[in-house]
């Protein structure tokens, strides 16, 4: 049964990638709200595009954390804007030695476990990976799937090893990266002009983006000016980054980014990790970025 796994957010991520360390036969225990009732008698599904359906008739599902009990590692999957709730949610899951893998985006996750829990119990996670929640229990997968771990600072040494291949025996693919923040910079240069455009144009699609030569100089310049960030923090990402990543975008068709599925359900945004610690941070380096300034006051409007 190898480590006690707890899976705190049970959305689209979480179901996910707890979903396939269950089946990989992992001693797994999702916290759940929204749809305790029904994973609790007709477990979880995971349909993909790629693999097939998974179906785990039965998972160890709670809808408290005193139920679950100190667990070995927690994956935090909950949207950064529910962080708040995780001083309330995680301690009766910590004992010594748990470690905290943050599958959150944008930037600022893992130093707000850090300050609180330690430096050392954390690591960052990167999903590289199309996903839709159809219902409470059941996720379809319609592409990508890359995980990238890494340890924060002070972080304990070979634990994103250790993680990354008990995921790798799921049969996914899962590596260890020596620099968290540059993974973290990485994803940013999708996410920000996506999710973003995604809202700020009105709701559209990865692939109606891509479609408007307008929409898509957009994408270039604010991917320029991520990329220009990142190297002022000592991360350097290569000129055909941006244009592998664009490439990749035309794959996945019709795809809502998870901020428009939000935006469209009247949730809240993870408008700071994404798009406001970024700003912040090229402020502090003095790194001009217009098209984010405006793409961050469009979606503090929206």
């Amino acid at each position: 049964m190898g480590k006690k796994i707890a899976i705190v957010g049970s959305g689209a991520i979480g179901l996910y990638y707890g979903g396939h360390l269950a089946n990989a036969g992992q001693n797994v225990h999702f916290l759940m709200r929204s749809g305790y009732e029904a994973a609790k008698t007709q477990g979880l599904r995971i349909r993909s595009s790629e693999a097939g359906e998974i179906h785990l008739p039965e998972i160890h599902v709670h809808n408290r954390a005193e139920n679950i009990g100190p667990s070995d590692l927690i994956i935090i999957a909950i949207k950064a804007t529910s962080n708040n709730d995780l001083p309330q949610i995680l301690p009766p899951l910590l004992k010594e030695g748990t470690l905290l893998l943050t599958l959150q985006n944008g930037l600022g996750n893992e130093e707000f476990l850090a300050d609180r829990w330690g430096a050392h119990r954390v690591l960052g996670g990167l999903c590289f990976v199309c996903l839709t929640r159809e219902d409470p229990i059941t996720v379809n997968h319609l592409g990508h799937g890359t995980l990238s771990i890494g340890e924060f600072g002070g972080g304990s040494a070979g634990a994103a090893e250790e993680i990354a291949a008990i995921f790798a025996k799921t049969g996914m693919e899962s590596l260890a990266v020596p620099n968290l923040l540059c993974e973290r910079w990485r994803k940013l240069v999708w996410n920000i002009p996506f999710n973003g455009l995604s809202v700020a144009l009105g709701g559209l699609s990865v692939d109606r983006i891509l479609d408007d030569a307008h929409h898509l100089s957009d994408v270039r310049a604010l991917m320029s000016e991520v990329i220009a960030v990142a190297h002022a923090e000592g991360c350097e990402i290569g000129p055909g980054f941006a244009e592998a990543n664009i490439d990749r975008t035309r794959s996945m068709g019709a795809y809502r980014p998870s901020t428009l599925v939000d935006w469209q359900a009247g949730l809240e945004l993870e408008i700071e990790p994404i798009w406001g610690v970024p700003l912040r941070r090229a402020a502090a380096a003095g790194v001009p970025v217009p098209h984010l300034q405006n793409l961050y006051q469009k979606l503090r409007a929206a």
